[in-house]
């Protein structure tokens, strides 16, 4: 693995404060194939706000869930339903940032990881916002509600004005990814392409958290459990449930690209979008907006 880029004279970074975007309890047999039948696991649904040290730019890394999700409609239900998922949305990412002074309209990026009902929220509330996302989430979009009429998401969710659909294939490499792309230019924050495992346009983010060399990589749902970084557990494809990924053996080839990182790069903190064992560490830790954001290692 090559190593990561070294921080130059005057390093931009970000503070990254996590956001509290809901609750899915969900069946673990649908995520590890060593959960015992009937084992449920309740996981964050975790957004990240990202403020750029030199211009105060404001970026979101996924939304969440909205508290009105019954609104995408019958088939977003039914799916819920099919999964056994129980769904509470105390606080959103709207009210997240409310509690620091902050509305959508002060958001100027948001960066879905990808398009599925616990990551995108409510895409209308944020008006003034460029939308970021992998370009193969343009194919789910073209093929989302009523254009389908099985499709769980509609094909409006964002607006295509707003909305920079980035084709990762020619973007460099970056540690152990095959592409990232430089978002601002100046080696603060990297979008990495996280392939077609668990969905079209699936992407994951690599933050600079310091200007001496500390990062922070939010994988969104490269893995739904740690125990799949770890090596510890697989990913299951069940006889009720079905599979969280797509393609399971694509999804654990970017695993194992994580790993890698992991294993190589000691000052980058990971981080899965429903990642409950961090969320149990940091629950009551000032790594919260508004106020806190999280140490560099």
């Amino acid at each position: 693995m090559s190593p990561l880029p070294p921080p130059q004279k005057d390093q931009a970074y970000v503070n990254v404060s996590a956001l509290r975007g809901g609750m899915i309890e969900a069946p673990l047999e649908w995520i590890i194939d060593t959960a015992q039948p009937g084992e449920r696991l309740n996981l964050p649904a975790l957004p990240f706000l990202l403020q750029h040290s030199k211009t105060g730019d404001t970026f979101l890394f996924d939304l969440g869930i909205r508290k009105d999700w019954q609104k995408f409609g019958p088939n977003v239900i039914g799916l819920v339903e099919k999964l056994q998922f129980d769904i509470v949305v105390e606080q959103d990412v709207v009210d997240s940032l409310a509690a620091g002074g902050l509305s959508a309209d002060d958001v100027k990026h948001v960066c879905l990881s990808h398009l599925h009902l616990d990551h995108v929220g409510d895409p209308a509330l944020f008006k003034q916002s460029t939308f970021v996302v992998g370009a193969g989430s343009r194919e789910v979009l073209a093929n989302g509600f009523p254009q389908n009429p099985h499709a769980p998401l509609p094909s409006d969710l964002l607006p295509l004005v707003r909305t920079r659909f980035l084709d990762l294939s020619t973007a460099p490499p970056l540690g152990p990814f095959e592409h990232a792309l430089d978002f601002y230019g100046d080696g603060s924050v990297y979008i990495v392409d996280a392939g077609t495992g668990h969905v079209a346009g699936h992407v994951n983010l690599l933050a600079r958290t310091s200007p001496d060399g500390a990062w922070v990589f939010l994988a969104g749902d490269s893995a739904h459990d740690r125990r799949l970084l770890y090596g510890e557990a697989k990913i299951p494809c069940h006889n009720i449930f079905g599979c969280a990924h797509l393609d399971p053996e694509k999804s654990a080839e970017h695993i194992a690209h994580i790993r890698e990182l992991m294993e190589g790069e000691p000052r980058v903190q990971v981080i899965i979008a429903h990642d409950r064992p961090w969320f149990d560490e940091n629950e009551k830790k000032d790594v919260w907006f508004p106020g806190g954001k999280l140490p560099p290692l």
